[in-house]
């Protein structure tokens, strides 16, 4: 296969390396008086690689990274050992999606890579703390420049012809945009359903099923339908790739199966945990989280109905709220990873990815891609 040449554009650091995150202080654009519970997590992966059958030149391999910036959660510790002649940390330059990069000059060799990480989250709540109840738009809103790509149309992320039609029809002539968002919010919710044969977490083509009416998926179809309204309304809004981490804290007494889970000690096998969340952003506020998807998966769980009142309570908590057994990755959508890789624009990277001489492997076959993951909450 005629491969692109591979583009080290930066630092190169040793295949056993370790990278300390410097502590940052953790805290919302506004801020109450009570401390939020901080929560620690070490996680553990491992990767095994075995090329496609037929392959042969080297290996790449781009593990996504948590945000380290972010208000709800920093990245304390990462440390890798590895068998890779080259591994470096790298991120695009659009949505700054953060990546481990570990390249094998021959995939018929041995591949191997264990990778450790300590997280810090906390939940986010600003519509618990009361920070939204009195939200007024300013009289003119002029979005920062750095929004631009949240307000704009992707591959998968459609915002104009049916898609536009729903965002009007749902949002009617209500001007308010926190309450524009929530009557998408709560569109998504109550419209579509969890369907458990979809693979990973969907794949989120907003046009497909908007003209399809098959409002049915996972975590990724029910973000990117609400990414994709808020921004035909001229919401900014966007996913966040990541992975749940161990049992909930906020939701733990609505759902004993839906939202995570961890063993007395604190330990989960998470390596088909990943799990994407969405945002929109308010002027005169900043980035508010939200949930829809958990919401259609507490209903399959626990085989409730929407109008149930746990359901409504959920429902009511995930708009505004985020509780933080979760890791987000980053928010890359339709866009090249960076050095690139040979398939081009990747539609999301909640998963690892990686190409044997150009050729993709299956992330979303875990067994034969070779890797777990584990998470263990700490004291």
């Amino acid at each position: 296969m005629n491969r692109r040449s591979f583009l080290l554009s930066s630092t190169l650091i040793s295949a056993s390396s370790t990278v300390i995150i410097p502590m940052l202080r953790i805290a919302h654009a506004t801020t109450t008086s009570n401390k939020p519970q901080v929560r620690r997590f070490l996680v553990r992966q491992q990767y095994q690689l075995k090329p496609p059958t037929g392959s042969q030149g080297a290996m790449n391999l781009w593990i996504p990274v948590p945000e380290d910036a972010a208000p709800f959660q920093q990245l304390r510790r990462i440390r890798w050992t590895s068998n890779a002649q080259d591994s470096y940390l790298s991120s695009d330059n659009i949505f700054g999606a953060k990546a481990l990069l570990a390249r094998w000059d021959d995939c018929q060799q041995p591949m191997s890579l264990e990778l450790e990480m300590l997280i810090q989250t906390q939940n986010w709540e600003p519509a618990k703390e009361g920070l939204l109840a009195h939200y007024q738009a300013p009289a003119q809103i002029d979005y920062p420049a750095q929004l631009a790509p949240y307000l704009r149309s992707s591959r998968h992320i459609q915002i104009d012809g049916i898609v536009k039609e729903y965002a009007d029809r749902i949002v009617g002539k209500e001007t308010n945009p926190l309450k524009q968002a929530h009557l998408i919010y709560n569109w998504v919710t109550e419209n579509m359903e969890r369907d458990n044969s979809v693979i990973g977490c969907g794949v989120g083509d907003v046009g497909e099923i908007l003209t399809s009416g098959k409002l049915y998926g996972k975590c990724t179809d029910m973000s990117s339908v609400f990414v994709a309204l808020a921004r035909a309304a001229g919401i900014p809004a966007r996913e966040m790739f990541g992975i749940r981490l161990g049992r909930p804290d906020a939701l733990d007494s609505y759902s004993s199966s839906a939202f995570g889970s961890a063993d007395s000690n604190g330990k989960a096998n998470i390596t088909g945990a990943q799990h994407c969340r969405a945002q929109f952003y308010l002027a005169g506020f900043g980035w508010v989280p939200c949930d829809p998807a958990d919401v259609t998966k507490m209903r399959l769980a626990e085989g409730k109905k929407h109008h149930d009142a746990d359901v409504q309570t959920v429902n009511e908590y995930l708009f505004g709220n985020w509780d933080m057994n979760w890791v987000g990755f980053n928010y890359g959508r339709d866009f090249q990873l960076n050095p690139p890789t040979e398939i081009g624009e990747l539609n999301n990277f909640g998963y690892p990815y990686a190409e044997a001489d150009g050729d993709p492997l299956d992330y979303y076959d875990a067994a034969n891609f070779s890797y777990e993951y584990w998470s263990e909450e700490q004291s």
